[in-house]
């Protein structure tokens, strides 16, 4: 279910809104309207249904419209034209034409906001930053209390709730904001660049962080960046915007596979293929692998084989004639386990980084399986084309 849904949204900065929005009818470009009325437009005609649960990266350029789409969602930009639903705990709420009593609601129980620079308080304690919000939603002050502590601890601050903001590293300063966002308890966050502020190491270390706790609180996330590599590390998924518009919307790997046009080729251009590609992607397809009787050759030159019975599914795996086991790989299996005579059958979601530790550690394709039904494997070749941003098809011919 969708938590977020916009439907043909145009955001209009300046008085002359109505002339603005003719004009974009007629076709003008933002360029042609600022210069005809003075008006800029932040966000024209979007589109973009955002899932429970998922983070949806809005990306783009300085000035591309990325940071005034996501504070239309929470009201701090106002709707020019268009719909910009909520999912208010199985109510519907319109963000565009909502009364101000709603929008206040939204705001203190449903929407929460994570600022770039921060947006702490500095006369107050790191605890009653991170309380401050519940103040608002006129929660006791023990609950206030204990709330912030939980939350402080699931960001890895509790020790630090009675100093104040500028004693603090900047990427505890960003923690802080989180655990904020966090404690007002909202299902959804919007980010605006949060860790852009941020070195490269800090930022990698809170992208993880963020990771991890949305793997334990599953919020739905709005997430700004200029950072491709960041969008593909984080995002379920993907809108990449240009000139106000919504370019491209997709999973990362659909962006960097199938780039619509010049622009978001140019995008993805140098995205390193290890932070995004899986296996379904890159894999060579069963139907495109030798088979020998009963045998289906995974590397003809090493006779690397796989034993299948009379209905494909698997039996066995050797090389030469000699057996090798196999090896269900599973999330969180370590790669120092695995000896060089092992065989790893994975799901075709295995990551591209993954696959190639396994193949560098047991010296052998990895074979792919998906719903009890063998569907291609990992060769040297596979990786080689995906570095070389050759991506294939199923059907390519295998090592």
């Amino acid at each position: 279910m969708a938590a977020i849904s916009i439907r043909n949204l145009d955001v209009v900065f300046g008085k002359r809104v109505s002339d603005s929005l003719a004009l974009l009818d007629r076709g003008m470009n933002r360029q042609q309207i600022i210069e005809q009325t003075g008006v800029v437009v932040g966000v024209h005609n979007a589109s973009l249904e955002i899932g429970s649960g998922e983070i949806c990266v809005l990306m783009g350029l300085s000035g591309s419209g990325k940071s005034s789409l996501l504070r239309a969602i929470n009201g701090l930009n106002k709707v020019s034209r268009g719909e910009l639903l909520i999912d208010d705990k199985g109510q519907t709420v319109d963000v565009a034409s909502c009364p101000p009593a709603t929008l206040r609601h939204l705001r203190t129980c449903r929407v929460s906001m994570v600022f770039q620079r921060f947006a702490l308080m500095p006369w107050l304690t790191v605890e009653d930053n991170v309380a401050f919000g519940l103040e608002m939603q006129n929660e006791s002050k023990s609950v206030r209390r204990a709330r912030a502590r939980e939350k402080l601890e699931l960001v890895g601050l509790l020790d630090w709730k009675d100093s104040y903001p500028h004693e603090l590293s900047g990427g505890m300063q960003q923690r802080v904001g989180l655990a904020r966002a966090f404690a007002m308890d909202s299902d959804i966050l919007l980010m605006d660049e949060p860790f852009s502020a941020l070195d490269p190491l800090i930022r990698n270390q809170l992208q993880d962080e963020l990771l991890e706790l949305q793997r334990r609180l599953n919020k739905t996330i709005v997430f700004v960046s200029h950072d491709l590599d960041e969008a593909l590390k984080i995002g379920t998924h993907i809108a990449i915007m240009d000139s106000a518009r919504i370019i491209q919307h997709g999973r990362p790997e659909d962006i960097v596979l199938n780039p619509c046009n010049d622009y978001v080729k140019n995008f993805v251009a140098h995205t390193n293929p290890l932070n995004v590609l899986r296996g379904r992607s890159l894999m060579t397809g069963m139907d495109a692998l030798e088979r020998l009787d009963q045998r289906v050759l995974l590397n003809k030159q090493e006779n690397t084989w796989l034993q299948l019975n009379e209905v494909g599914q698997l039996l066995g795996a050797g090389r030469h004639e000699r057996p090798l086991r196999l090896h269900e790989w599973t999330d969180g299996d370590g790669i120092n386990a695995l000896a060089e005579d092992t065989l790893v059958v994975a799901s075709p979601d295995i990551s591209m980084r993954e696959a190639i530790e396994i193949r560098y550690k047991t010296g052998h394709p990895i074979v792919l399986r998906e719903h009890e039904n063998l569907v291609g494997i990992l060769s040297d070749r596979d990786f080689y084309h995906a570095l070389l941003g050759k991506h294939f098809s199923s059907t390519s011919i295998p090592a």
